[in-house]
């Protein structure tokens, strides 16, 4: 329990106003009439109200003193982080050389009357690179791969599976590069041969070569329906496309397999056939963040003297490159780097440091401090008299703004040769404001309990949440000895150190659901650069010899199979759509769980469970049966049927696909 704060004075306004009123009985018994209408008393109100705000003023300051207290042992507020989403560059047409966008290019949302475009920019340079059909070939579930690309150019019918389709039939492309990243057409030429399919739901999963792996592709477009119509196919491969070889044929390869279809989904009798192939690159995509970069600001003269601080003209600032440079006093003068530092305690006297406040943009060169011995140490070089402070460049964006919808960040700011259009596919996600100082009063006696170090798991899970506010859930588990891609272990638990064999650091970003509480499975996936800032941040305070994994956690697929009777009355519709939002927010890693703080790790999953959550909806009157299936989150298969699925202490559950059955009373 946090200590009550003395009051240093206790008076209020209506006791200041009673004390005056006995005093002038006192001193002036002649005067009588002490009602709010009397001219007297008017003033001894007046009064009576400043000397309140007066008090109210003394008393903060115990408050002031715990703010300057956290200033001392090194609390700082956090500055706010920058949402982050892929964008995709579409080209007016296909290029036969490679296009290029740089680094740094801005795209934005639209400007409208009452709020400002929200601007983004890419993380990374971006290569569109062309692509063409090269090759094609078959492999049946039980055989060896079969080179079809002489029979194709021939223009005979090629099946695209076995005589009797089975799982794990496939049908490989292949491109003339490898296209990381990239946006790739099919132009598929086919006939009505796929017998038994639906085509709006082809059991059929398209994947490409990452050099390791086959990795699944998103699919924007597929009007062949499960090649049994002429189309078009728009894929989205992987930024770890790479070369590889089939049927002795090296390229860029693509692969159609044939899985298990669901219990309601059909599957083919009979294999499809394909005439012909094209193929082309459309565009690329390149991962982005809510920042604006500025450029060469000039921030002031500087004086020569220590301590002086220059203010940024756009904060906050997010993290990135952040150069200052002095110029001159006298012509030709060189430009001077200086360098940021966190403070100045490990700065001498020619150290060219300069420090950064992110929420305020406060600029500050190193103080001087006077000794006990009379003499003045200078933390940091002074600058020059008369030298420009220019900072080269600087981003600046950040916060709940950047959490833009989908398909939001459709304006190009700056032109690009051949490139027609751009957008965002998922939603930005990331984003979180500055932080508040009532929450940097909390974490106050945190940073005293820590001091900076990293011991128990408590505090590995408190140090990365100062450098990721944007992470939902950070979960510290000790790792098997013997593990070095940091499987969990048996362990203890906060009272104790770490075991030896190291620790696991699982990260859980916030994603975003839509009305049914679904969450796409990517944005449960942290970015590589989170990630790599908590590892960078826990190195220097973890003991030494002590082993560290920074990942995201296992999610173990759920598919909720139930059937459920509804009550007299009661509309089915909405029933089935409140019952399913049900299901994807208790099985939810964020939100979900008997304390809806998100399911617990290792907590095995229960038929039970269902049947409980399923029972609560409105208008549900009996809950007839609920099967568990386990299911594969990136390929959507599934196992037998069960009534308990177990998780490992570094897992949490991910609700995929729910299916229920309502009949009505």
């Amino acid at each position: 329990m946090t200590l009550p704060g003395p009051k240093l004075d206790d008076r209020t306004f209506q006791g200041l106003v009673d004390e005056a009123k006995r005093r002038v009985q006192q001193r002036c018994p002649e005067w009588t009439d002490h009602n709010v209408s009397d001219p007297g008393v008017t003033l001894i109100e007046a009064f009576a109200t400043m000397v309140d705000q007066l008090v109210y003023r003394v008393n903060r300051v115990p408050e002031k003193n715990y703010l300057a207290f956290l200033d001392l042992i090194g609390v700082r507020l956090h500055p706010p982080t920058a949402a982050h989403t892929d964008v995709t560059f579409r080209l007016s047409a296909p290029r036969p050389d490679p296009v290029v966008v740089r680094a740094g290019t801005e795209v934005a949302t639209v400007r409208t009357e009452t709020e400002e475009a929200v601007v983004f920019t890419t993380s990374a340079p971006l290569s569109i690179v062309p692509s063409a059909f090269a090759h094609l070939a078959t492999r049946p579930s039980s055989g060896e791969a079969v080179d079809r690309t002489e029979e194709l150019a021939l223009g005979r019918d090629v099946p695209c599976f076995g005589t009797t389709p089975a799982v794990g039939d496939c049908l490989y492309v292949g491109l003339s590069a490898a296209v990381p990243a990239g946006v790739v057409v099919l132009r598929l030429d086919c006939t009505v041969e796929g017998v038994g399919v639906d085509p709006r739901r082809p059991p059929v999963l398209w994947e490409a070569w990452d050099g390791g792996v086959w990795t699944v592709c998103d699919i924007e477009k597929d009007d062949t329906g499960g090649f049994n119509r002429s189309g078009e196919l728009i894929l989205h491969l992987p930024k770890t496309h790479s070369p590889a070889a089939v049927v002795r044929r090296t390229g860029g390869w693509l692969r159609c397999r044939l899985i298990a279809a669901e219990a309601d989904q059909p599957t083919y009798m009979a294999p499809p056939v394909v005439r012909g192939i094209t193929a082309f690159t459309i565009g690329a995509t390149v991962p982005a963040e809510h920042a604006e970069t500025v450029t060469d600001e000039v921030l002031g003269q500087a004086e020569g003297v220590p301590g002086q601080a220059f203010a940024l003209t756009r904060p906050p600032v997010v993290p990135g490159e952040f150069v200052v440079e002095l110029t001159g006093p006298g012509p030709g003068a060189d430009p001077e780097r200086w360098t940021r530092v966190d403070d100045f305690a490990h700065s001498g006297p020619e150290d060219r440091h300069v420090t950064l406040d992110a929420n305020s943009g406060r600029v500050e060169f190193g103080p001087a401090v006077r000794e006990r011995d009379g003499g003045i140490r200078y933390y940091g070089r002074v600058p020059a008299k008369g030298a420009t402070v220019r900072v080269r460049s600087y981003r600046t964006g950040g916060g709940l703004r950047g959490n833009v919808a989908r398909s939001t960040l459709r304006v190009l700011r700056g032109a690009i040769p051949y490139v027609a259009r751009v957008e965002n596919r998922r939603p930005a996600l990331g984003g979180v404001d500055g932080e508040s100082v009532d929450s940097a009063r909390v974490r106050g006696p945190m940073t005293l309990r820590t001091l900076h170090r990293a011991v128990v798991p408590h505090d590995y899970e408190l140090l990365a949440r100062e450098v990721a506010p944007d992470a939902a859930r950070v979960h510290c588990i000790p790792a098997s000895s013997d593990d070095d891609t940091g499987t969990a272990g048996n362990g203890g638990d906060d009272a104790g150190a770490v075991e030896a064999g190291g620790v696991r650091l699982l990260i859980v970003p916030a994603g975003r659901g839509d009305a049914r509480g679904r969450i796409e499975f990517d944005e449960l996936v942290p970015p590589e650069q989170t990630l790599g800032l908590i590892r960078e941040h826990l190195d220097a305070r973890r003991p030494i010899g002590t082993r560290l994994v920074v990942e995201p956690p296992f999610y173990q697929g759920v598919t909720v199979v139930a059937s459920v009777q509804t009550e007299r009355g009661a509309v089915a519709e909405k029933v089935r759509e409140e019952a399913l939002a049900a299901l994807y927010g208790y099985f939810n890693p964020l939100t979900g769980g008997p304390g809806g703080q998100g399911w617990p790790f290792g907590r095995p999953v229960q038929s039970g469970e269902a049947f409980a959550v399923l029972q609560r909806v409105p208008g549900v009157d009996l809950v007839e049966d609920v099967r568990l299936y386990r299911a594969d989150p990136v390929t959507g298969e599934r196992t037998d049927a069960t009534t308990k699925i177990p998780l490992d202490r570094h897992a949490l559950v991910f609700s995929y696909e729910h299916q229920l059955r309502v009949r009505g009373a």
